[in-house]
């Protein structure tokens, strides 16, 4: 690895692309989870980075082409240098990055995704702050995921009888569990989020009744 690359690899700040899931195949290739919208990412020839699930190191590895696979809404790309299906299992799970100064062209009303998270949500109607945008899902129009800030109420759990359980059992099956959050998922529509305010750090959403 040359000097060049350490510095990018310790200064550059990276966006998320896409996560490798599997081979495809026997000769190399690999299915990838995309998390751009952006299909030059993963068709386009050039220098990508793989990051280590584990470890989180990178490394830079050319992409040689790839295409679509419509009914999975996954991509199938190829590396430099991964040639048999053994070299692409160890990718499993790696994620790809491309620097985030390395950003194409928007049209009006196009967002990174990555500018998009965290986001406060406002509710136009009332001015309320509902949450926060925690992540973003396609399902054939753009999803955003919000966290609300207001959380129900815990609902009271019942003792269960515990006299006839062994005490390892006990341990396994009632280990408290810590509650997840409440989220709401919200189409990333005009219609609906009619003011993306990236500058300001916030979202305003008009919902439809029974949304929120």
């Amino acid at each position: 690895m040359n000097n060049e690359q350490l510095t990018i690899n310790q200064e550059t700040e990276w966006i998320e692309i896409g996560t490798i899931v599997a081979p495809q195949g026997l000769y190399g290739e690999l299915r990838v989870y995309p998390d751009s919208d952006f299909p030059e990412r993963f068709l386009v020839p050039g220098t990508r980075w793989l990051q280590h699930p584990d470890t989180g190191k990178i490394e830079a590895k050319e992409l040689l082409g790839g295409r679509y696979l419509p009914g999975k809404k996954l991509y199938v790309i190829a590396l430099e240098d991964v040639e048999y299906r053994d070299r692409a299992e160890a990718l499993r799970d790696y994620k790809i990055l491309v620097p985030k100064s390395d950003r194409p062209e928007l049209q009006e009303d196009e967002f990174h995704v990555q500018d998009l998270i965290n986001l406060e949500v406002f509710n136009q109607q009332t001015q309320e702050n509902i949450g926060i945008v925690t992540n973003v899902f396609y399902a054939g129009n753009n999803l955003l995921e919000v966290t609300l800030h207001k959380q129900p109420e815990p609902e009271e759990n019942q003792t269960p009888d515990l006299s006839k359980i062994n005490r390892r059992s006990k341990r396994k099956k009632y280990k408290p569990k810590k509650p997840k959050l409440a989220t709401i998922l919200i189409p990333f529509v005009i219609e609906i989020v009619p003011i993306v305010d990236i500058k300001n750090n916030r979202i305003e959403i008009d919902p439809p009744e029974g949304l929120v």
